[in-house]
C-alpha cells in the first residue's frame, strides 16, 4: 500500500513538464538534421557526376 508521501511524489512526477520543451526542441533538431543529410546526399551525387564529366573532358 502506498503512503501519502509516495502518492504526492508520484503525482508531482506525473505533472512535471520541465523536460518536455527540451525533448520537443531535440526532436525538431533531429528532423532538421535528417533533412540536411538527405539534401547533402543528393547534392553530393550530382556534384560527383559533374566532376566525373570534368575529369573525362581532360582524358
Amino acid at each position: 500500500m502506498r503512503t501519502a508521501q509516495e502518492h504526492r511524489t508520484l503525482l508531482g512526477f506525473i505533472r512535471d513538464e520541465n523536460g518536455a520543451t527540451a525533448i520537443e526542441y531535440s526532436l525538431i533538431a533531429a528532423g532538421i538534421a535528417s533533412a540536411i543529410v538527405a539534401a547533402v546526399s543528393g547534392l553530393g551525387t550530382s556534384v560527383n557526376g559533374v566532376w566525373e564529366k570534368v575529369g573525362n573532358a581532360f582524358n
